[in-house]
């Protein structure tokens, strides 16, 4: 829960998937953690309590971004990356910064209708076989109306009236035992589609044409920016048309429990959930914010430096942004802002600006101890990855502890050869020497594979020592 987690277990989660940067991890840790403390106070303080927003200061491929985003999954909120270089100052073509707050609502929208899906699932399930029983063993409509009492209707008197009761009380009897055979045949076919008997069996189902009339809207900043779906309320003015199509009933039950799933969703619970997950738990990653800070020698129009500040600060500062699910507010939302800061610093952004973000960290440069850590400790390394997308072809592959020293050793060189592009570098160089292996792994014999440092060097040693050809490659 939420709840529990002091900093230290925050770090410590962290610590599963990032290598170094304890300096950021504290930084987030706190912030999150004063989230917790926030919902304890009184109801006159909580509003007053804004997030302590960061801005992360280091090279690309050092972590930032994986940070934001595991500290996001850690605790469930609404999760967003943007990149501040896409946006516009208002009344330039491009995107404008309130989609920011309209994409994390929408994130939240679909987190919060998983979260309930998982709720009804088993509710779900069980019309879903309900319904695969009745395109089985359809219910005609005469046998769904109610039975006629022929008891209630005249008779003649006398020995006519006797007769026409023996007659009814025979129909009667004859309708019954039809009813009990009649259901006793489809609990066998409920029973064999329970013991999935009958999963390759084809039916025939209705379903639901995803037709939708398309409108051309034209506006300044673009259908995005009017906040509105259209395809909703097109949706209702034209109701969908039903077509019928031949499916197994494996098929069928991927169909039929989406259908049934969204009809058991309360829509108006999940939006307010959602925004107030986005209000109050949703984080926004600004990443290569140092390219909109404003230099002092800079020429032209700032369209996308000085325009996109002042646009994206009250956003930060805390206003109301209107979405398809309604108003919502940013106060409390926690902006996470990333960059370089090669060519500028934190100080080049305008001042109201870097008066949100009060917390500074410095990200470090990966050394090589770093680059072979991250290839085998964390949970998701890339050498575990590796190593079981191989296995899928029945190939079982060894990579011995010097080799792995090999690798990490030749990333670090070349980042410092080349451009630094951080942990992103053992990706070039593990696909370029896996490359054969991974190409003739669905014909190879030889199902066991051991990579030691030799093979490494063999496989990489002609490339490094070239300089040029290194930029190219690796």
């Amino acid at each position: 829960m939420i709840n529990d987690l002091t900093p230290s277990q925050i770090v410590s989660e962290l610590d599963q998937y990032i290598i170094g940067q304890e300096n950021a991890k504290k930084a987030v840790a706190i912030a999150l953690r004063n989230r917790i403390r926030r919902q304890k106070l009184p109801p006159e303080l909580i509003d007053e309590v804004t997030p302590k927003n960061i801005i992360m200061i280091g090279p690309t491929g050092v972590g930032k971004t994986e940070i934001a985003r595991r500290l996001a999954k850690l605790v469930k909120a609404p999760f967003v990356k943007v990149e501040a270089t896409k946006f516009t100052e208002v009344g330039y073509v491009g995107r404008d910064v309130d989609s920011i707050i309209r994409d994390i609502t929408e994130v939240s929208v679909q987190l919060v209708r998983k979260e309930w899906a998982s709720k009804v699932e088993d509710k779900a399930k069980q019309l879903v076989d309900e319904k695969i029983v009745d395109y089985l063993f359809p219910v005609s409509t005469k046998r769904k109306e109610q039975k006629t009492n022929f008891l209630d209707g005249p008779f003649s008197s006398g020995i006519e009236e006797e007769e026409e009761k023996k007659e009814s009380f025979d129909i009667l009897k004859n309708k019954d035992e039809r009813e009990e055979r009649f259901e006793r045949t489809r609990k066998k076919f409920k029973d064999k589609l329970e013991k999935g008997e009958l999963e390759n069996r084809l039916i025939e189902i209705e379903v639901e044409e995803n037709i939708q009339p398309t409108v051309e809207i034209f506006s300044n900043s673009g259908i995005e920016g009017m906040g509105i779906n259209f395809k909703d309320i097109l949706g209702r003015m034209f109701p969908q048309k039903r077509k019928k199509q031949k499916v197994t009933i494996a098929e069928a039950r991927k169909i039929l429990l989406y259908t049934e799933t969204q009809k058991l969703i309360d829509m108006d619970e999940v939006i307010r959930d959602a925004v107030d997950k986005v209000e109050n738990l949703g984080i926004v990653f600004i990443d290569e914010i140092d390219k909109i800070a404003t230099q002092e020698k800079s020429y032209g129009p700032d369209v996308s430096r000085g325009g996109v500040q002042r646009d994206i600060l009250p956003i930060i500062e805390g206003s109301t942004v209107m979405t398809k699910y309604g108003a919502i507010k940013t106060d409390h939302i926690l902006f996470i802002a990333a960059g370089a800061f090669t060519t500028s610093k934190p100080s080049d952004l305008i001042p109201e600006l870097q008066g949100r973000f009060p917390i500074r960290v410095e990200l470090n440069i990966l050394n090589k101890g770093d680059l072979k850590r991250i290839l085998t400790e964390p949970r998701n390394s890339l050498i575990k990855q590796y190593i079981a997308l191989l296995a899928t072809e029945d190939l079982k592959i060894e990579i011995t502890d010097n080799a792995i020293d090999e690798i990490a050793e030749t990333s670090f060189l070349v980042n410092e050869q080349t451009e630094n592009i951080g942990a992103r570098r053992l990706y070039t160089v593990l696909e370029k020497l896996l490359e054969d292996i991974s190409f003739n792994a669905p014909s190879s014999k030889n199902k066991q594979i051991i990579i030691d440092k030799r093979y490494v060097k063999k496989k990489l040693q002609s490339i490094v020592k070239n300089e040029d050809l290194s930029r190219y490659i690796l």
